[in-house]
């Protein structure tokens, strides 16, 4: 079993910021590459960024200058920080993995966390 844990979301003002978290755990031989997406109320899941184990970046414009994907292979972790966070990144935020268990790959996806940005 592999499960994906998110944490950090919560109500921020705009142009605050915000740190979200993602520990995979469980039955994990390595894990490729990483990311956030988000689903805001009536709209389709959207990637915000990825990363790939050897920390290459890519990230959508919208979030471009204002976030940072980053990692920490050792802890199976990844992490986004959010700065300058606008109402339009209200969402939910899910995790993703690409992670190889028993010789395999599968993706994988926590729970999701809400982000909510209003004053």
């Amino acid at each position: 079993q592999v499960q994906l844990v998110e944490s950090g979301g919560g109500l921020v003002q705009p142009g605050g910021s915000l740190r979200l978290s993602c520990a995979a755990s469980g039955s994990i031989f390595s894990i490729n590459t990483m990311g956030w997406y988000r689903q805001a109320p009536g709209k389709q899941r959207d990637l915000v960024a990825i990363i790939t184990r050897g920390a290459g970046t890519n990230y959508t414009d919208s979030v471009k200058g204002r976030f940072t994907i980053s990692r920490d292979n050792a802890k199976n972790t990844v992490y986004l920080q959010m700065n300058s966070l606008k109402p339009e990144d209200t969402a939910v935020y899910y995790c993703y993995a690409r992670i190889v268990v028993l010789g395999r790959s599968y993706n994988y996806w926590g729970q999701g966390t809400q982000v909510a940005v209003s004053s």
